[in-house]
């Protein structure tokens, strides 16, 4: 598997577990049907969610995935 791709998956299951109580995985066999873009796109998607975040969330996704 493609080592970039799974650490897009990584990141994105962060960004929706937008909080440390929230427990959504993804199921690693999509990445057979993913192109790296349609995973950058989908965390870019997420990523335009955070601005709607409070600012606790948003300090909790940046510690986790190193924005």
């Amino acid at each position: 598997m493609n080592m970039k791709k799974e650490e897009l998956l990584k990141e994105i299951e962060t960004l929706l577990n937008n909080t440390p109580n929230d427990k959504t995985q993804i199921n690693p066999n999509y990445l057979e049907y993913l192109e790296i873009e349609d995973l950058e796109s989908i965390k870019r998607g997420l990523l335009e969610r955070v601005g709607k975040l409070d600012k606790e969330d948003v300090e909790w996704l940046k510690e986790v995935i190193k924005l």
